[in-house]
């Protein structure tokens, strides 16, 4: 039980007190239940979720390993959560400024409260078998949708009907709603890493950027394929060799126990030969999880040392302002063996 790891770690890092979560991704983590404003975990015992009117019943009926507690109007919850811990400090994850000075005057002063965030999104880095499972779904699916955006993009085609056609195809593979706002830029828009708010029509020539995700029982996926209208300029294709090449290397680095500053350096040294280096303008990759971005984080001046377990994205790019940019990216587990790619689409750029 995911609980008990927490308690596990706390316990060796000298973290006695109870925990007051708020973080809806945190609580999801810890109960299997999406809708819940609280979590109170003492070091021993029943764990206490507090949940306003609109979640009770389903709190009730999903959550049956914890004691369910409403949320009455006009309640104040951070009192309660006060009242009802066991401990006279509580470590907590995440508020909101005006939400953290009502528990601080709850409570009764600020020494009181010890930030613990850190501590659970480090549970959250390494995946177990059920997550790792999920997010395998969700990358399926989304392979599904980069798939369909694939045949939807041609000359005249608008950049919404290549994302509308993608997030159906996924809905009918069984997700649940997008991981975030689908990304399709086209033209010189490609060369904005998330797109033009702009709607374009496709046209001959174009590079069109995909950068899409599913979502399966809260769990996420993310993969970008980048299309080329027409036969390619000898431009074009030699960015889109360069991306395609940066990422395959940097694939064949991700290994356990390798610091992930070295791994976006494999990525930033192959773009950086063919003397695009300045055009690479983000990280290379991010975890993947019940959020779209979180630990560990892939980038030239990370901390993170990669683990068997965690789930990232390997996503380098070249984005030329005024002429177009290309990204590829797919959802990578790190087993004990090495890289094992979650999401499967092809690579050919030709449409």
């Amino acid at each position: 039980m995911r609980i008990d790891k927490l308690r596990k770690n706390a316990a060796q890092q000298d973290k006695q007190a109870a925990f007051a979560i708020f973080n809806t991704y945190n609580i999801t983590y810890l109960t299997g239940f999406q809708g819940a404003t609280a979590l109170l975990v003492p070091p021993y015992g029943t764990s206490a979720l507090f949940v306003s009117g609109i979640h009770f019943e389903q709190a009730k009926a999903e959550a049956k390993n914890f004691n369910v507690q409403l949320i009455n109007r006009g309640e104040n919850l951070m009192e309660k959560i006060v009242q009802q811990s066991p401990t006279p400090t509580l470590n907590v994850d995440t508020l909101p400024i005006d939400h953290w000075r009502t528990l601080v005057k709850a409570i009764g002063g600020e020494e009181k409260l010890e930030p613990a965030n850190q501590l659970i999104r480090s549970l959250r880095e390494v995946k177990d078998q059920e997550e790792i499972e999920l997010i395998q779904e969700a990358c399926r699916i989304a392979s599904v949708g980069i798939r369909a955006a694939g045949e939807t993009v041609k000359v005249g085609a608008t950049d919404r009907q290549v994302a509308a056609e993608a997030e159906y195809a996924m809905r009918k593979a069984g997700s649940s709603g997008v991981a975030f706002e689908t990304i399709v830029a086209c033209g010189a828009g490609c060369a904005y890493p998330h797109g033009s708010a702009v709607e374009r029509t496709i046209c001959e020539g174009d590079f069109v950027i995909v950068d899409l995700g599913a979502t399966y029982r809260f769990y996420r996926s993310d993969i970008t394929r980048t299309f080329i209208v027409g036969t390619p300029t000898k431009k074009q294709q030699e960015i889109y060799d360069t991306v395609l090449l940066a990422q395959h290397r940097a694939l064949e680095s991700i290994m356990p126990d390798v610091l992930a500053t070295e791994v976006d350096g494999v990525a930033r040294k192959v773009i950086e030969e063919a003397e695009f280096g300045e055009y690479f303008t983000h990280n290379l990759g991010h975890g993947v999880g019940l959020e779209i971005h979180e630990a560990p984080t892939i980038s030239p001046n990370s901390k993170d040392r990669l683990q068997a377990g965690n789930v990232v994205t390997d996503e380098p790019g070249i984005y030329l302002p005024g002429y177009g940019g290309v990204r590829i990216e797919d959802t990578v587990l790190i087993t004990k063996k090495g890289p094992e790619k979650l999401t499967h689409a092809p690579y050919e750029p030709q449409k």
